[in-house]
């Protein structure tokens, strides 16, 4: 497996990709997440997706955003195919080194009140709950967000 920023030529599989990771919350939701309907050309020209690869074969990505005093996760998406293999473990892993690459103490990330599974996860993985609020684009949508303080050493 190796993990890199994506490139322009990318964007196509992205989408693709983050369309099928999400595909039941939209049958859920009737409606899609926002990471479904992102435009992720910006996203991709300020260096934020990174894509994981088994061989040649795209089987995850995430999208982290650097913000000053911590970095943000917007988006962690695996391939249908590759689900139950912890990838995307990996891909929060990769999250928690690169905000210490950057010389950050936190990580966040929101996610949808109804994705009970993903919340698990993350509380399992050291996130905590630090509030919930209506969401901006969404009516009747509960945002949760979350924080995870990191250590120092890797």
């Amino acid at each position: 497996m190796t993990l890199r920023r994506a490139l322009s030529g990318d964007l196509p599989a992205v989408v693709s990709l983050t369309t099928a990771a999400y595909a039941p919350y939209t049958a859920l939701f009737g409606a899609p997440p926002i990471p479904v309907t992102e435009d992720y050309a910006p996203r991709n020209e300020g260096g934020e997706i990174w894509l994981l690869e088994e061989d040649t074969e795209l089987t995850g990505l995430i999208v982290l955003e650097r913000l000053p005093d911590h970095a943000m996760i917007f988006s962690v998406a695996v391939a249908p195919a590759f689900q139950g293999r912890k990838l995307g473990i990996k891909l929060l892993n990769f999250a928690d080194e690169q905000a210490r690459l950057w010389g950050l103490q936190e990580v966040r990330l929101y996610t949808n009140s109804r994705m009970e599974r993903n919340i698990a996860l993350y509380t399992a993985y050291g996130y905590r709950e630090t509030g919930r609020r209506p969401n901006p684009y969404r009516p009747r949508w509960t945002v949760v967000d979350m924080v995870k303080p990191l250590d120092k050493a890797a």
